[in-house]
């Protein structure tokens, strides 16, 4: 639903802001053929120290990459978009050594994700699916070939989060550096009027206005957002979309979030199908009190450390890449 350019956000995430796998949540629909070079899959497109990728590897990780923006968007992935981000595989392919380099400082540092933590979280990924057939299209909505694919990504995931977790965790500031940040920098934390919307999306209208019956009986808004919502960016997320600004999203929802009652049920349509969404709070235009701002001053200044460190391991791994390799003819 987010307006944004689709290419720039495929490569705009960083080491130190991995994004949680996406869980399986909506079907896919009949997937197109898919926009790969036509080359050996095992044809060598990187090294990362030991560690050779191969052209599969690399497909396999841009096609998960690809679908994330997509499912960001409300659209379930299918392969025939891997068309709309072919311009962007050598760039990514940077990222995508940057990536595994990582990956490989984390579990030198002894990061493990046990073996029961990944069956657990296996089956609470396929417990919402009434047959194997379901789940694999649900996989492929969400950018999966395989279960095997989710299981690898969950167990990498995981590894990596409690390595940079770590990391940022080494680095804390005292109020009077928090202060003085702010002082300094207020025009940053001078924002735009903002509404902060959670939302369950459905195709037809009868759908919104059962669910709106749910709610008004007592339902769970996350559990029937994971259950039923067809936008797989937020249904994860019990549907909750963050704060964002007037424009960003499609003129119907935006104008039920900046003019409509908050904390109270409403239902509008958009090309995307029928949103019940409720308006949690709006945050009015203006400088961000320095209570508010604080917290995210200290994350960003952690962060901003930890990056810097994880810089100078990561440029003490040997790394070779061969983005010709990658690009599509």
């Amino acid at each position: 639903m987010k307006q944004v350019l689709l290419t720039l956000a495929l490569l705009s995430g960083a080491a130190l802001a991995q994004t949680a796998p996406a869980t399986p949540t909506a079907p896919a629909t009949p997937a197109a053929a898919p926009a790969a070079p036509a080359a050996d899959p095992s044809t060598v497109v990187a090294r990362v120290g030991t560690e050779t990728i191969t052209l599969a590897d690399f497909d396999r990780a841009f096609r998960l990459a690809a679908a994330r923006v997509v499912n960001a968007q409300g659209i379930p992935f299918e392969n025939s978009y891997l068309a709309e981000f072919a311009g962007a595989r050598a760039d990514y392919l940077k990222q995508y050594v940057r990536d595994r380099a990582v990956y490989q400082l984390a579990r030198a540092a002894g990061n493990k994700v046990n073996a029961a933590t990944l069956d657990e979280q296996m089956q609470e990924a396929r417990a919402d699916f009434k047959s194997d057939a379901d789940f694999a299209e649900a996989l492929e909505a969400t950018g999966y070939a395989s279960a095997d694919d989710l299981r690898a990504e969950l167990e990498r995931q995981g590894i990596v989060g409690a390595y940079l977790q770590s990391i940022q965790k080494r680095f804390t500031f005292g109020d009077a550096v928090v202060t003085g940040y702010y002082n300094l920098n207020k025009p940053r934390f001078t924002r735009e009027a903002e509404a902060c919307v959670k939302h369950i999306l459905v195709p037809t209208q009868a759908e919104a206005q059962a669910i709106v019956k749910d709610l008004a009986a007592g339902g769970d808004f996350a559990k029937i957002a994971a259950d039923k919502s067809q936008d797989p960016g937020s249904a994860a997320q019990g549907g909750d979309l963050g704060c964002f600004g007037q424009g960003e999203m499609v003129e119907t929802f935006d104008k039920a979030s900046f003019t409509g009652p908050v904390n109270q049920v409403q239902t509008v349509q958009s090309q995307f199908g029928w949103h019940v969404l409720v308006v949690t709070k709006r945050n009015a235009a203006g400088l961000v009190p320095l209570a508010e701002a604080a917290p995210l001053i200290r994350e960003q200044l952690a962060r901003e450390a930890a990056q810097k460190y994880l810089d100078a391991q990561v440029a003490k791994i040997a790394t070779e890449a061969f983005p010709d390799r990658v690009t599509v003819k």
